[in-house]
């Protein structure tokens, strides 16, 4: 994989996380600024977000990562909501 950041290094990287057997991810926005590469989106457990810092990494071990990814509640709620 190309260590430059360009349009064809994002949908390479976009190509490894969708493509991955393990990961399959596809709700991960790629946008370049000057020498980084920031890795935006909401992943369910950190550990998934860990393994698509992993995987990017090792693809394009010289391009250095921001990461912004979020982590959203996947689990049923244990308390009641009150609506107005």
């Amino acid at each position: 994989m190309s260590s430059t950041l360009d349009e064809y290094t994002e949908a390479e990287v976009q190509r490894l996380l969708t493509e991955h057997p393990g990961l399959g991810e596809q709700g991960i926005t790629l946008t370049r600024r000057e020498h980084c590469l920031v890795l935006s989106g909401e992943v369910e457990s950190p550990r998934r977000r860990a393994e698509i810092e992993r995987l990017v990494h090792e693809a394009l071990p010289d391009v250095e990562l921001c990461c912004d990814i979020g982590i959203v509640r996947a689990a049923a709620p244990t308390e009641h909501e009150d609506l107005p």
